[in-house]
């Protein structure tokens, strides 16, 4: 069930994108800076960051260790600029095949997570780690349906 719901919100948020030009997914809804390309990305540095980083203990992905945060808080939605539609869904399919992989491999939905909450020693379930993914992804898609209708009045999506 939490897969599904995961899914479920992942194919929504591409779903805002659907048929958007460069930029169409650079278009912020003011007084937001939020474009629907930097949800995108933004998620998918989400992604890695709670199951390959925080569940699994591995290094964040690259794309996010080289930008250069000091200059951009919001680096990882800026690296939306570089891209296509293409290349985003490519970028975000690769960084949800990554957190499946990690749910694929726990033993269960009660394994902790290798690193803790903030050198507390507190650690998070993947149980845990899924629901707040939820929430994140929801919360993130009702950005991006304001975003989307602002730009085209879509408000159904991709159906």
């Amino acid at each position: 069930m939490l897969n599904a719901f995961l899914d479920y919100y992942r194919a929504a948020l591409l779903d805002r994108a659907w048929g958007l030009d460069p930029t169409q997914l650079a278009t912020p809804l003011a007084p937001s800076t939020l474009t629907i390309g930097g949800l995108i990305t933004h998620m998918a540095m989400v992604e890695y960051n709670w199951y390959r980083s925080r569940f699994a203990g591995g290094a964040q992905h690259e794309a996010f260790t080289s930008l250069d945060w000091d200059a951009d808080r919001d680096a990882e939605m800026s690296l939306a600029a570089t891209m296509t539609l293409d290349e985003l869904h490519q970028f975000f399919e690769a960084a949800v095949s990554d957190s499946r992989k990690h749910v694929a491999n726990a033993s269960s939905l009660d394994q902790l997570s290798v690193k803790d909450q903030n050198g507390d020693g507190e650690k998070w379930n993947l149980r845990w780690i899924m629901i707040h993914m939820i929430e994140e992804y929801a919360r993130h898609c009702g950005h991006a349906d304001l975003i989307r209708e602002s730009i085209d009045g879509d408000v159904c999506g991709n159906d």
